[in-house]
């Protein structure tokens, strides 16, 4: 077979710059483990002491997985945005909707990470300038409450005295309001997640060469903490292995009595593999940043194999060391499910003090800061890198003198301050966020899983930097209908709205591409759109997986369809 050679495209002014190789990848990837604080909590509540081994499971597919993304990543050298990109290529001669579509999922799928982190983060600055206060039974406010109104029961008047003593910062809202499964408001915690924002999005504006190397030394801030407190609880023998047992299901959310190994069981099992996919998979973003590397050829499998085996240590690390410490109840308590007392807990499993708990809770908002960053990086070149190849409204190419997509970061910002007044009204308006955009990312998955062999099939003579060995391609496609039942099956248990809300957001790509494609160009994509792979538009009319991705997108939504009527709670 003949080879094509694509030559790298130097940056021209309005193009992004070839400013870093593997390690910055590495640097602004490791804002990944964080994602961990997401939904530690919340699996938990819905798994019980299987938490642990559904970290595990899923951070081993997600590392299994990533061998795929690497391979189709080196065929394109001169583009950025990530996976979805170059998977999109695959699709494009079977159908112009679904090429869009892996974009689109992709984007809405890693975006909801800033308004998210932001709503946990502010969380976290609130407990510690304005902490709620603790009564009990007898402490004295509680007990002259009582004496003052004969005959109130103790819970009661310690909802009363806490509610009196409550700083106002903690319920003062500008505006509330319920919309459909959600709510949103417009409170304290969104203001500060807002102002959070702001401040990562003025790091971004500087370009990848700059987000670089602020990352490098916040994720060693993170980084460290993060293992200390996986590492030391288990050298002090904090760990109780008693908390790793019975290792059965729940028999129902938020609740500590065990279940069992059936339908319902199953149906809780599969909403926390589900969820954990969101934080477990995400390392993938490392290879968002292509056209940036210095040295595409060899930049790229490094950034996401160095990115996945540093994602292995703390996806496992972290959550085993909570379970062990905490157990079955502590894991269930308010604030670890909802995330806000997640950094206070890991905190206290090091000791030392009340210096070092703050400490270490300042550092978990870091982590939190540095994910957001990331979440940022990636996303706003997904959405740059779309409207690049034809995908997305035009208006997003842009960039600035500093080689960064300003006005997908815009999009971005503007785009989660609405999701950002969601996220902070509850946290079941949080998880319906998470469960969604998780929605868009599954289906991501399920096509550039797919993407592998396509490629291989379709654009087989083009030279590969790093070629997957073919049984990992294969365990990728298995892979693809293992998410497909994540997600029918587990995205009911977040919220009984998420699989359709998530079916939905991903539908409203075809108006967007329609725009773009039909009215602003014509009909036609660009010319350079396939100039890495040495090909023309002509060239997509030869498919010679014939009926295969056809068939497999059937098989996907049916499998998608069955899990959802089979598994129940």
């Amino acid at each position: 077979m003949s080879t094509v050679t694509t030559a790298l495209v130097q940056p021209a002014e309005g193009q992004l710059h070839r400013n870093i190789d593997w390690r910055g990848a590495f640097w602004v990837a490791s804002g990944v483990p964080a994602l961990v604080l997401f939904s530690i909590g919340g699996i938990a509540g819905t798994t019980g002491t299987l938490a642990f081994v559904i970290w595990t499971v899923s951070m081993i597919m997600g590392f299994l997985q990533s061998f795929t993304y690497a391979e189709i990543a080196g065929l394109f050298p001169n583009k950025s945005g990530g996976a979805s990109i170059y998977g999109a290529t695959a699709w494009l001669r079977y159908s112009k909707f679904i090429a869009p579509l892996s974009v689109w999922c992709n984007w809405f799928a890693w975006s909801p990470v800033l308004s998210l982190g932001c709503s946990i983060a502010a969380a976290y600055i609130l407990n510690a300038l304005a902490p709620l206060p603790m009564f009990s039974e007898t402490s004295p406010d509680v007990a002259a409450y009582i004496a003052a109104h004969v005959g109130t029961a103790p819970a009661d008047a310690i909802a009363a005295v806490t509610a009196a003593a409550t700083p106002a910062i903690r319920t003062w809202s500008l505006w509330s309001h319920t919309l459909g499964p959600v709510s949103f408001t417009f409170n304290s915690t969104f203001f500060i997640g807002a102002v959070l924002m702001l401040i990562i999005f003025s790091i971004q504006h500087r370009g990848i060469l700059g987000t670089a190397n602020v990352q490098k030394y916040i994720g060693l801030l993170v980084i460290i903490p993060m293992l200390i407190v996986g590492v030391v609880p288990i050298f002090t023998g904090q760990i109780n292995w008693a908390n790793f047992s019975p290792l059965v299901p729940l028999a129902a959310a938020y609740a500590p009595e065990p279940g069992a190994w059936n339908i319902a069981g199953w149906t809780l099992v599969l909403g926390g593999m589900f969820i954990a996919a969101w934080s477990t998979y995400g390392f993938e973003t490392a290879v968002c940043y292509t056209s940036e590397f210095k040295n595409p050829g060899t930049d790229t499998f490094k950034a996401i194999f160095y990115s996945g085996l540093l994602c292995m240590l703390l996806f496992i690390l972290v959550p085993f060391t909570f379970q062990g410490v905490l157990g079955l109840n502590g894991m269930l308590a308010t604030p670890i499910v909802d995330g806000s007392g997640v950094a206070d807990a890991l905190a206290g499993m090091v000791g030392g003090g009340q210096l070092i708990h703050s400490l270490l809770v300042m550092l978990m908002i870091l982590a939190l800061v540095l994910c957001i960053m990331t979440a940022m990086a990636g996303s706003s070149r997904t959405l740059y890198q779309g409207s690049v190849d034809g995908w997305l409204p035009r208006y997003l190419s842009h960039v600035n003198e500093h080689g960064a997509p300003t006005r997908a970061m815009w999009t971005d910002l503007v785009f989660n301050l609405i999701v950002l007044a969601i996220a902070s009204a509850d946290a079941t308006s949080f998880f319906f966020i998470l469960a969604v955009s998780n929605c868009g990312y599954i289906i991501f998955n399920f096509l550039n899983l797919n993407a592998g062999w396509i490629h291989r099939i379709d654009n087989g003579h083009i030279a590969r930097p790093w070629k997957a060995p073919s049984w990992l391609l294969g365990v990728g496609a298995i892979f693809a209908y293992v998410n497909a039942i994540f997600m029918g099956a587990g995205a009911k248990v977040w919220n009984p709205m998420a699989l359709w809300a998530g079916l939905i957001t991903a539908a409203l790509i075809i108006p967007v591409f329609c725009f773009r494609h039909y009215i602003q160009d014509g009909g036609k994509f660009p010319d350079h759109m396939l100039a890495d792979l040495g090909m023309s538009s002509a060239d997509l009319k030869v498919k010679k997986a014939g009926m295969l991705p056809y068939l497999t997108l059937v098989a996907g939504v049916a499998v998608m369809l069955l899990a959802n009527w089979l598994f129940v709670i």
